[in-house]
C-alpha cells in the first residue's frame, strides 16, 4: 500500500425515476439556466428528454438545448457547444446520454469559461475553472460520470486526446439502471469491455503489494462478467442491468487506484489511436487492444497474470488467463483482431506513430515508443 489522497465530490442519486430529481438538484444549487447536452435519437425518442425538459420547467430552470454528440466526441461539434453557452449565458452544464455525451458535456463545462480554444486543455494546458457539471446517464460504460476524465476527437489531426481535472468531476450524476435496458447488446458488450480495461490497467502495470486493491479490481471483473452473460441473456434483466451500472461507475472513479501508487494506461493510449482514426466503438477496439498487450506483457508482470487467471478464471497460468478473457470477449461478440473492424495490418505503422504522441503525452514515451506499439498491434493481427 502507498501513500494517497483519495476524494471524489460526485453526489450520486441511483435508482428508478431519479431522473425527475435533476430540477431539484439544480435549483438547490442556486442555478437557473443550463445548457443541456445530449446525443442524437435514442435521447428524445424514448420521452427521456420530455421527461427532463419537464422537471427542469416545475423549478423554474431555463434550458438551451444542444444535441447531436456523436459516439467517439468531436472537437468541432465541441467547439460548437462552447459557443452556445458563452453565447446563452449558462450557469451549468447538463448531459443527458452515455459516456460521449458526458464527455463533450465536460469540454463544453471547461471551454464556456476560458478565453482560449477548449483543444488547448487536451494538449496540455492545465484546467483552473469549468462551469458546474449534471449528468444524467444512459449506458453504463465509461465511468464519466464520477470522474474529471473527457475524452475528444480532433478529426482534422485524428488525435483523440483527454483531459483529467477536478474541475470537471460532475456535481450530480443520476444513475436510473432502467435507461440502460434498451442498450443495444454489442453496446452493452462494448462497455462490459471498457469496465474491465479500466480495472485491469492499474491491476497490471503498478508496484506489488496492493492485496485490497486486488481484490477490488477482481470482483468487479467477476462481477462485470456475469452481470454481461445475465443481460445478454435477458438485456431488461433488471438486477443484472443495476449492478453492472454500478460496477461500471466503480471502476474508474477513482477508488480502485487508490494506493496502488504509479501505473499507466497503455490498452487505452493504444485504443485512442484505433477509434481517433477509423472511429470505431471505443469498447471495440480495446477488446482488440487488451489481448495482444497482455500476451506482449506478460513477462514482465508474470505474477500478477497468473493471479488473474486463478482469481478471475480459476486457471493455472498466466497465458491461459489471457486466452479465457480473449474467448470471452469472442462470446460477446465484441472483436479481437484488426481485421474484424476493417483494419489492415499495413496500417500498424500508421496506428502507431499516432498512439506514440499520446504516450508521450501521458508520460510513457519511453516505454511506448512507435516500434514496441507496432509489435503489439501486430499481436492482434
Amino acid at each position: 500500500m502507498f501513500d494517497f489522497t483519495f476524494h471524489n465530490p460526485t453526489k450520486i442519486i441511483f435508482g428508478a425515476d431519479k431522473e425527475a430529481l435533476i430540477g431539484s438538484e439544480l435549483s438547490g444549487a442556486g442555478i437557473t439556466r443550463v445548457l443541456l447536452v445530449y446525443g442524437r435519437n435514442s435521447v428524445a425518442g424514448s420521452g427521456l428528454l420530455d421527461r427532463v425538459i419537464a422537471s427542469l420547467g416545475k423549478s423554474n430552470i431555463a434550458c438551451s438545448q444542444f444535441g447531436g454528440v456523436v459516439s467517439n466526441p468531436l472537437l468541432s461539434h465541441t467547439r460548437e457547444g462552447v459557443a452556445l453557452a458563452k453565447r446563452d449565458k449558462v450557469e451549468a452544464i447538463l448531459a443527458v446520454g452515455g459516456g460521449s455525451v458526458l464527455d463533450e458535456a465536460k469540454a463544453i463545462a471547461v471551454g464556456a469559461l476560458a478565453e482560449e480554444d477548449v483543444w488547448q486543455f487536451f494538449t496540455g494546458k492545465e484546467v483552473e475553472r469549468a462551469l458546474p457539471i449534471f449528468t444524467i446517464l444512459t449506458l453504463a460504460a465509461t465511468g464519466s460520470e464520477m470522474n474529471g476524465n473527457s475524452v475528444i476527437t480532433n478529426a482534422e489531426t485524428r488525435q483523440k486526446y483527454n483531459i483529467s481535472s477536478p474541475h470537471a468531476y460532475p456535481r450530480v450524476s443520476i444513475l436510473n439502471p432502467e435507461l440502460t435496458h434498451s442498450v443495444p447488446l454489442d453496446y452493452t458488450a462494448y462497455g462490459a469491455v471498457d469496465a474491465i480495461a479500466h480495472v485491469c490497467e492499474g491491476y497490471f502495470t503498478k508496484q506489488p503489494g496492493t492485496h485490497l486493491q486486488d481484490r477490488l479490481v477482481e470482483g468487479i471483473i467477476k462481477t462485470v462478467i456475469e452481470t454481461t452473460e445475465l443481460i445478454m441473456a435477458e438485456p431488461a434483466h433488471a438486477k443484472a442491468r443495476a449492478s453492472f451500472m454500478w460496477t461500471a461507475t466503480l471502476a474508474l472513479n477513482g477508488l480502485t487506484p487508490a494506493g496502488i501508487g504509479a501505473y499507466s494506461f497503455p490498452n487505452h493510449m493504444i485504443e485512442h489511436a484505433l477509434s481517433g482514426i477509423y472511429n470505431i466503438p471505443h469498447g471495440a477496439g480495446l477488446s482488440i487492444v487488451m489481448p495482444a498487450w497482455m500476451k506482449w506483457y506478460l513477462p514482465q508482470n508474470p505474477g500478477q497474470f497468473a493471479r488473474f487467471a486463478r482469481e478471475i478464471f480459476g486457471l493455472d497460468s498466466g497465458e491461459a488467463g489471457i486466452a479465457a478473457l480473449e474467448q470471452w470477449f469472442v462470446k460477446i461478440n465484441s472483436p479481437v483482431r484488426l481485421a474484424e473492424v476493417g483494419i489492415a495490418a499495413a496500417d500498424i505503422g500508421t496506428i502507431a506513430k499516432n498512439a506514440e504522441g499520446l504516450a508521450r503525452q501521458w508520460g510513457i514515451g519511453g516505454i511506448y515508443p512507435k516500434a514496441t506499439i507496432a509489435e503489439i498491434l501486430r499481436l492482434a493481427v
